[in-house]
């Protein structure tokens, strides 16, 4: 476990002797469908219920209570579909590029009704998808460092290739979410993953796509997620290897 002002990388192995988990495509595909629907069943549930009380009672405070429910609900829906289209989907065929300014749009929807806020800070790019779904999964990892609420900043730097992304998620009880490091590894101490699971799992394997290392961090009630090329992550290491050995 990361020490309150330790950093540690997810994707190199945490534990060097459990195996790397080789999910199957159609289990990899039907998890994910099974988080997407998780996330999605609640507003469309409370749709279901809305118009019920629409159906059923004439009363107009609650006929009025019921169409509010039904608009919050609706766009809490389509802003998680849209969402999970670029953060999950394919959004455009191999190799294309997205523009950081959907994403900023598809992020800030999820948490236009929510305890949490989040600032953007990015360039008006198009990045690598593969980058971009990382920069979305992690925005969503940083949500679940926070329970009960709080603030995200995301600042995305440097040129569409090689991009630097700092998330900074600070609220009361913040915490490193439990086994990320490991799942984004692809080493859960399980060896299984579940749906529960199945985002930093994911996260991890786009991470190694786009050629991305992920790093956690926390101090006192705030956590920092930094994601850097590979290369630059290896090279910062070396350089650190090489500091100690001339210290020492």
């Amino acid at each position: 476990m990361s020490s309150p002002n330790s950093m540690s990388s997810p994707n190199s192995p945490s534990s060097p002797n459990s195996p790397i988990l080789n999910l199957d495509g159609l289990d990899l595909a039907a998890l994910l469908c099974s988080r997407v629907c998780h996330d999605v069943i609640s507003p469309v549930g409370a749709i279901v219920n809305g118009l019920e009380v629409l159906e059923d009672d004439q009363d107009e405070s609650m006929r009025t209570f019921a169409l509010e429910l039904i608009g919050k609900s609706a766009r809490q829906a389509s802003a998680r579909l849209k969402f999970a289209r670029i953060a999950f989907g394919a959004a455009g065929s191999a190799g294309a590029s997205i523009d950081l300014a959907d994403a900023e749009g598809v992020a800030k929807g999820m948490f236009s009704d929510d305890k949490t806020k989040l600032t953007w800070s990015a360039p008006q790019a198009l990045f690598p998808k593969n980058k971009v779904k990382l920069l979305l999964n992690l925005v969503m990892i940083a949500t679940s460092a926070i329970p009960r609420g709080g603030v995200i900043d995301v600042a995305v730097t440097g040129e569409a290739e090689a991009p630097t992304f700092v998330f900074r998620a600070k609220g009361s009880h913040a915490r490193i979410p439990p086994h990320v490091e490991e799942l984004m590894a692809g080493r859960p101490e399980s060896g299984t993953v579940d749906a529960h699971a199945i985002l930093p799992f994911y996260a991890g394997l786009v991470a190694r796509a786009a050629a991305m290392d992920v790093r956690f961090a926390i101090q006192d009630d705030e956590v920092t997620i930094r994601a850097v090329p590979t290369v630059i992550a290896a090279a910062d290491a070396a350089d650190g290897e090489a500091s100690d050995t001339t210290g020492a």
